[in-house]
């Protein structure tokens, strides 16, 4: 049975490249929308796929969906308690942000962290719109960016008016399938029609099959680039919540956190009030960021809170 990899998706229809290089429109079997997933789409973008063309051999029927070397998930914004998949079988991620036009809501960038975390996915942070940096916003943004350079993580500017930071940008995506995600207004569209000109010109095939023109706003789609490799670009993403995860999930996906967790003195601290708190101890003697700290007690009060009104 032959193989693709689906590279759009509007929920009913599927872009799958096929092994001939070409892009066949595809539907699912209705059973495998049944199953019992708690994910809102079975298939994503970025996964592999067998299939079986119809009759006509104008478009295809997907049979089954291969396993994933890894997938980032996020809470489904409409229904919540489900999951979404953004994409799967990614090999890093960007996240861009910037300091203006819209400012910066660092906690942003920890959350999404706490996606691409769970499977090592390695990411890049863009803080995009440099142009607009006053020397406020320069100093914080050094600040920043050594807490998160610090854990292991890349982080530099960007600015489409003034090209800056496309060389290093391009040169990251070379060869590899990279997941491209922010916050809506970051400019991420404008940055990406200057890394490929004309990517947001592209009119793909689905639209003959369901009278629409592009993917719905909750569907990421990927693109092939001329220069080798893949990026799947998502829609701006306003918030992100964990109702899904557990307190020690959020602790084991801090990474600095759970690498000094190992020095306390219980297995399931939660680096809270416990006595003898190797992390709490890292944030005084200044090894571990405060303000990372603050961000992952803010996640863990929402989840209990969510856990307790669930139960309640």
């Amino acid at each position: 049975m032959p193989k693709g990899r689906v590279f759009r998706s509007t929920g009913s229809w599927y872009e799958v490249l096929t092994e001939e290089n070409t892009f066949l429109p595809c539907r699912t079997v209705g059973k495998m929308r049944l199953n019992k997933t708690k994910a809102t789409n079975p298939i994503a973008v970025g996964d592999y796929v067998t299939y079986e063309k119809t009759d006509k051999e104008e478009s295809g029927i997907i049979s089954e969906v291969l396993d994933r070397e890894n997938y980032v998930i996020r809470q489904s914004p409409r229904k919540k308690h489900l999951l979404h998949i953004i994409a799967s079988n990614i090999d890093q991620a960007i996240l861009i942000v910037t300091m203006r036009n819209p400012g910066l809501k660092q906690g942003f960038i920890d959350r999404y962290l706490l996606m691409t975390e769970p499977f090592n996915i390695p990411v890049y942070i863009v803080f995009n719109k440099g142009d607009l940096y006053t020397d406020d916003d320069l100093e914080y943004y050094q600040y920043l960016k050594e807490i998160y350079e610090k854990i292991g993580y890349t982080v530099f500017i960007s600015s489409a008016l003034e090209k800056k930071g496309i060389t290093q940008i391009k040169n990251i995506l070379k060869d590899k399938t990279t997941l491209l995600g922010g916050q809506s207004g970051v400019g991420k569209s404008s940055l990406l029609n200057v890394i490929e000109p004309g990517l947001d010109q592209r009119t793909g095939t689905l639209s003959e099959y369901t009278g629409k023109g592009q993917h719905t706003t909750t569907f990421a789609e990927m693109f092939p680039l001329p220069e080798g490799g893949n990026i799947i670009d998502t829609p701006g993403l306003k918030t992100l919540s964990y109702n899904y995860l557990e307190a020690e999930d959020v602790a084991h996906n801090f990474k600095e956190f759970f690498k000094a967790s190992k020095a306390c003195k219980f297995s399931n601290c939660m680096h809270r009030n416990e006595p003898k708190c190797a992390v709490k101890a890292g944030i005084e003697s200044g090894e571990i960021s405060e303000l990372r700290y603050q961000n992952y007690s803010v996640i863990l009060e929402e989840i209990e809170e969510q856990n307790y009104w669930e139960r309640h």
